[in-house]
């Protein structure tokens, strides 16, 4: 009779087990599917970008260069004119390209004065105090 009762034992550990690697096979091919879908170009592409725009130093970057690009552009077309001659159009793109690296350089000192004049027009009354060096 023990031997019966092994024998039972041994079988509902087999089945046991085979139901525990039916479940972990399932698991592993979910697991499977999730990565294909992860390494996917497209996926990889998305979630990068994602993960550029998320970075603050990277949107500081990003809009410091934006405005820096635009500022020289702006100051070309102001300075020459479409119909201008070659020479005026050559000096217009150094006097853009100059403009560009300038704003570049000193992006930081340029936001911190533009956040400055903000402040002195949306609250005019208020003096603000001159840190003592």
């Amino acid at each position: 009779m023990t031997k019966q009762n092994a024998v039972d034992s041994l079988k509902v550990s087999i089945r046991l087990l085979e139901i525990r690697q039916a479940e972990e096979g399932q698991i592993l091919k979910e697991q499977f599917k999730i990565t294909y879908e992860s390494l996917k170009p497209v996926n990889l592409i998305k979630n990068s970008i994602k993960e550029l725009t998320s970075s603050v130093e990277i949107q500081n970057s990003l809009f410091e260069t934006i405005i820096s690009i635009i500022t020289g552009y702006l100051t070309k077309k102001i300075m020459v004119s479409s119909k201008s001659n070659p020479f005026m159009k050559i000096l217009g793109a150094i006097l853009q390209f100059g403009v560009t690296s300038l704003v570049a350089k000193n992006a930081e000192n340029i936001r911190d004065f533009i956040s400055d004049l903000i402040d002195k027009f949306l609250h005019p009354d208020e003096e603000v105090p001159e840190s003592e060096s």
